[in-house]
């Protein structure tokens, strides 16, 4: 029979198995938070790569309306072309019946014996040139032109008696303004 005798101090083996479970549990924590901090690691990397997807979708659906909206704009900007083209177009019909209302009206308020020469036309502005048999008929012609609702205030510029072929006659230049306005853009007309 072997006896042994434990040398050793008990405090210090005590120690050495605390030692040894502290060091045990030490590794099993740092193992535990290893893996924690890798779950949440690969947690936010997993969200942040969604986010980024969805910034990537939210990106793309950007530049898919502004294209969109470029399309818009550029139709809204044929859409007021073809407006102002249209209203040219309306103001040329609405000019065209008030030139042959101006001309109509032109003839109508003219009386017999007078004859006209020359009108010219600047704006709402009328220039009437032309010769009359008396001054009494350049007279009645300025009162047919007040009294027609195409003219307005007929002024007498210039009258001139001159004889002709042993017959007197009135050369006039009157002014009268137009009450239907051609639009603004037509060049100066001249009639002869």
């Amino acid at each position: 029979m072997i006896i042994r005798i434990n040398l050793l101090d008990w405090r210090a083996q005590r120690r050495e198995t605390r030692k040894r479970q502290f060091n045990a549990m030490l590794a099993v924590a740092f193992t535990i938070s290893a893996g924690l901090v890798l779950l949440s690691y690969l947690l936010a990397s997993g969200a942040v790569d969604r986010q980024n997807l969805r910034n990537d979708y939210l990106r793309q659906q950007i530049a898919e309306v502004d294209l969109k909206i470029k399309e818009i704009q550029e139709l809204e900007k044929v859409k007021r072309n073809l407006l102002s083209r249209m209203r040219v177009i309306e103001q040329l019909q609405a000019s065209r019946s008030a030139t042959v209302h101006f001309f109509d009206e032109l003839v109508n308020t003219l009386p017999e014996g007078v004859s006209l020469t020359t009108v010219k036309q600047t704006g709402a502005g009328v220039v009437i040139e032309g010769v009359a048999e008396s001054n009494a008929r350049v007279s009645a012609y300025m009162k047919n032109l007040d009294a027609s609702t195409w003219f307005d205030d007929p002024k007498l510029v210039v009258i001139k008696t001159t004889e002709k072929n042993s017959q007197r006659q009135s050369e006039f230049t009157l002014q009268v303004r137009n009450l239907t306005k051609p639009p603004s853009d037509t060049p100066d007309e001249t009639l002869e």
